[in-house]
């Protein structure tokens, strides 16, 4: 893998899967494989079954995965992943929801920095099931972030036997 300065200047379609513009440019395909995402966004739905033929044959995307009655996550190109989750009305969501990856060391300076700037904004961080720690924070403008942390995967407890489930490989030492 490349590694960029994050103040040079380089040519970003070598870590991007969005070809280089042009009459021939073609499309990378959907990619299936699994990796930490670096931003998703969360899509609230009142009908997930409706939501998700619409970003299937509608947009083409794939079901990347189903956690039954909780979210389906769906992907187009690599990076392009959204989650569907079932909600009761499409009025009890936020406008928006949108993920970033961080790390574990991150999240306690991230909570505290908002804070400060608007107490009461954050909620967590918790430990959720898919093996992240998750940290959400209302902003300003009310769009709910979640800064997201991968945890080491325990490959004896019960997150790597439900990915196991699903049908994903788990590497063993």
């Amino acid at each position: 893998m490349t590694t960029h300065s994050t103040t040079a200047n380089f040519d970003a379609f070598d870590i991007s899967p969005v070809p280089a513009p042009g009459p021939h440019a073609v499309s990378p395909g959907t990619y299936r494989g699994i990796y930490g995402m670096p931003m998703f966004v969360t899509v609230p739905t009142s009908d997930l079954a409706a939501s998700v033929d619409f970003w299937v044959s509608g947009l083409g995307f794939v079901d990347l995965f189903t956690v039954p009655g909780q979210l389906t996550h769906v992907r187009r190109w690599a990076f392009q992943d959204a989650l569907l989750v079932p909600t009761g009305s499409a009025t009890e969501a936020p406008a928006v929801t949108v993920s970033f990856a961080c790390v574990l060391s991150e999240i306690e300076g991230i909570a505290q920095a908002c804070a400060t700037l608007l107490p009461g904004c954050t909620t967590g961080p918790r430990s959720t099931p898919w093996n992240t720690v998750d940290l959400e924070i209302t902003t300003p403008e009310n769009a709910r972030v979640i800064m997201t942390a991968a945890r080491e995967l325990d490959v004896t407890g019960p997150e790597a036997r439900y990915l196991e489930d699903a049908g994903f490989e788990i590497p063993r030492p």
